[in-house]
C-alpha cells in the first residue's frame, strides 16, 4: 500500500532514534525497550528490501542478487568484534549505538537520494483484513513458495542450533573456549564465500541445479561427520572442516531458496516476504533452541540436527519439484 521507499525510510529512521535512545538510556527497562523498537524496525527494513529486490529481479538473476546481500550479511560478524573494540577505544558501549545511528543515518540518506520507489502502480494493494488473509493464503498455499519456505526453516533451525551451541561446544568439548571468535569467524567466511560463488555461476547453471546440490552436499558432509564422531576421530580441526563444508553448502541452498519462495509472489512480494520471514525465522527459532538444549557435552546433537534439518529440508524440495530435482522448473516462473 506505502510502496518499498517509504517503509524503508521510515523503518531506518525509527532504527536510528531507537539507537540513540540506546546511547542515552537512563535505566535498563528503557535500554530493553528501545532495543525491541530497534529490532521490530530492522525487521520492517529486512521484509521491505526483498519484496524491492523482487519487484527488480525475478528467478535467477533475484538469486544472485541475493547471494550478494547474503554475502555482506556473513561478512559482518566477522568484522564487528574487531569494529566494536575499535569504538570502545574512544568511549563506553553508549558509543556503539551512537556509531550505529550515524552509520544507520547514512544509509537512510544515500537511500533517500539514489533509491526509486520499485512497486509498480498496478501492484498497490489496499491494506484491509480481507486483502491480507488472501494474500496470506496465497503465499502460503502456492506450492513453490511453501515448499522453499520451510526447506529454509528447517535449514535456518540448524543455523540457530549451531548458534546455541557453538560457545558450550568450544568450551566443554574442546575447552578452547577463547578460539570461539576464530571458529566462527572461519564458518562465516565459507558462508560468504559460498554466497559470491553462488552470484557468480547462478545466471549460467540456475537456482534449482545449485540449491539441490548444496543441500545434498550438506546431507553427505554431515553423514561423514557423524561418522567420524563415533569413530572416535572428532577433533577441533575436524569440527572446523566439517563445519565450514556443511554452512558453505547452507549458503548455497538458502541464497537460492529464498529467491525460489518469492518467484511466483511479484505482486504481493512485501506480504509474502514477511509471510516466509517470520515463519522462517519464527520456527527455526524454536528448531534452533530444541537442538541446543540437547547439548550433551559431544558435538553429536549439533551434527545430528544439520542432517535431520537437510533431510527435512530435501522432503520439502522433492515434494515441491514433485521429484524433479537438479533440474529447472518445466515451465519459466512467471512474476505473480
Amino acid at each position: 500500500r506505502f510502496g518499498r521507499r517509504t517503509v524503508l525510510l521510515w523503518a531506518l529512521a525509527a532504527y536510528v532514534v531507537a539507537n540513540l535512545a540506546c546511547a542515552i538510556a537512563g535505566s535498563f527497562t528503557l535500554l530493553l525497550i528501545a532495543r525491541a523498537l530497534g529490532g521490530a524496525m530492522i525487521a520492517a527494513a529486512r521484509v521491505a528490501t526483498i519484496a524491492l529486490v523482487r519487484d527488480c529481479y525475478h528467478g535467477r538473476a533475484m538469486a544472485r542478487v541475493m547471494s550478494i546481500a547474503f554475502m555482506v550479511f556473513m561478512i559482518v560478524p566477522i568484522l564487528a568484534p574487531s569494529f566494536g573494540w575499535v569504538v570502545l577505544q574512544f568511549g563506553d558501549w553508549r558509543l556503539i549505538f551512537a556509531t550505529i545511528a550515524a552509520l544507520t543515518t547514512g544509509v537512510l540518506v544515500w537511500f533517500y537520494i539514489r533509491m526509486p520507489e520499485t512497486l509498480a502502480p498496478e501492484n498497490v494493494l489496499p491494506i484491509t483484513p480481507s486483502r491480507i488473509i488472501a494474500d496470506w493464503r496465497v503465499t502460503l498455499t502456492d506450492r513453490q513458495s511453501l515448499g522453499y519456505m520451510l526447506a529454509s526453516t528447517a535449514l535456518m533451525g540448524a543455523l540457530y542450533g549451531y548458534l546455541n551451541s557453538i560457545q558450550q561446544i568450544m568450551a566443554d568439548v574442546f575447552a578452547k573456549p577463547a578460539l570461539l571468535p576464530v571458529i566462527f569467524a572461519a564458518s562465516s567466511v565459507t558462508m560468504a564465500v559460498a554466497n559470491l560463488l553462488n552470484s557468480r555461476i547462478v545466471m549460467r547453471l540456475g537456482t534449482r541445479l545449485i540449491s539441490h546440490g548444496a543441500l545434498t552436499g550438506l546431507i553427505l558432509v554431515s553423514v561423514l561427520h557423524l561418522a567420524a564422531i563415533l569413530l572416535g576421530w572428532e577433533s577441533l580441526i575436524s569440527f572446523t572442516v566439517f563445519q565450514a563444508l556443511t554452512l558453505g553448502c547452507f549458503g548455497l541452498a538458502t541464497s537460492n531458496f529464498s529467491a525460489m519462495a518469492m518467484e511466483n509472489m511479484g505482486r504481493i512480494a512485501g506480504t509474502a516476504s514477511s509471510v516466509q520471514g517470520f515463519v522462517s525465522v519464527t520456527a527455526g527459532a524454536v528448531a534452533g533452541a530444541l537442538i541446543g538444549q540437547a547439548f550433551d557435552r559431544t558435538t553429536i546433537p549439533l551434527v545430528v540436527g544439520f542432517l535431520l534439518a537437510g533431510l527435512a529440508a530435501l522432503v520439502a524440495v522433492a515434494i515441491t519439484e514433485r521429484g524433479r530435482l537438479f533440474r529447472p522448473a518445466q515451465t519459466a516462473s512467471r512474476p505473480a
